[in-house]
């Protein structure tokens, strides 16, 4: 399978197998955001999700693929440290806003960053309709998030520093998507990249939401932060694998604009699942994300 891979990237039939895989990461990512934020507190559903990326991973990681060496196992270094700071600005994101203020947030900052880093890294090059697109894309999810926090009724003083996270989430997510993506093309075989970082980089974040769980007065039970935990590690491969086996098959700005039609996902989850409303006017920004990952998509 992962030479297969490496054989039809650059090609026509990598570019339709990209488009379908940022796709279906963005459905994912929508899902996996929402059992982070969910019921639970976000550093102890974000521990749990790792640590059972850590149970289905390792077996991967450690006795099928080969293990990394040399430059894949540097750039696996500094995946953990970027991905553990981008975990800890969502949580502390989670914590002080709600989901729909500041997904939209995290998710309309990134693009634009970066389909810019993949311009100078990738030497990749939008046209201007692709850039129109982008414009209406990053455009229509920060509206959504403007919406979302006028007629969001929490403490103002909490939602704007939650804001203030969200926004630092957003620019990591370019960094490590541009990262991610650099690290897997350096990979022979993408799945070996894929199941150790996978395994390393959800080491931290067991052990954090394990001091916080024994710290607290009134922890809640374990059996259903583990079910949520279970299910998120799932949505966890098919959320960040698919959208760095898309940049390994593609461009990488195209793969990231793409995965972030998650936002119109998660406002459909926050108004079917979570209870939070939706209305004409956030109906129509979304309408306008979706036309914009369209625009980029036909305009290349």
């Amino acid at each position: 399978m992962g030479d297969w891979l490496v054989q039809i990237a650059g090609t026509p039939e990598g570019a339709r197998l990209a488009t379908l895989l940022a796709l279906m990461s963005a459905v994912a990512h929508a899902a996996f955001g929402a059992l982070q934020k969910g019921r639970h507190d976000p550093w102890l559903s974000r521990g749990a999700i790792d640590g059972w990326l850590v149970v289905i991973s390792a077996p991967v990681a450690l006795f099928i693929v080969p293990w990394p060496t040399g430059q894949v196992a540097f750039l696996l270094a500094g995946a953990l440290v970027i991905h553990f700071a981008y975990k800890v600005t969502m949580a502390l994101s989670y914590e002080r806003a709600a989901y729909t203020v500041v997904y939209p947030v995290v998710r309309g900052t990134g693009p634009l960053v970066t389909v810019l880093a993949a311009s100078v890294i990738f030497h990749e090059h939008f046209t201007l309709v692709q850039w129109l697109g982008v414009m209406c894309l990053s455009g229509g999810i920060l509206m959504l998030a403007f919406v979302n926090l006028r007629e969001n009724k929490l403490d103002l003083r909490a939602m704007q520093i939650g804001l203030l996270w969200a926004l630092a989430a957003g620019i990591i997510v370019a960094i490590y998507t541009t990262y991610d993506a650099y690290g897997i093309r350096q990979a022979a075989d993408p799945f070996t990249f894929l199941a150790w970082f996978f395994f390393i980089t959800a080491l931290d974040f067991p052990i954090l939401a394990t001091i916080r769980y024994r710290r607290m007065a009134n922890p809640p039970a374990l059996g259903p932060l583990m079910l949520r935990g279970f299910f998120g590690s799932f949505i966890a491969w098919l959320s960040f694998g698919g959208v760095m086996l898309a940049t390994r098959l593609d461009k990488v700005g195209e793969a990231a604009v793409l995965r972030e039609t998650s936002t119109v996902f998660a406002a459909l989850i926050g108004y079917f699942i979570l209870g939070e409303t939706v209305g004409k006017r956030r109906a129509a920004l979304m309408a306008l994300v979706a036309l914009g990952a369209v625009i980029v998509e036909m305009g290349g």
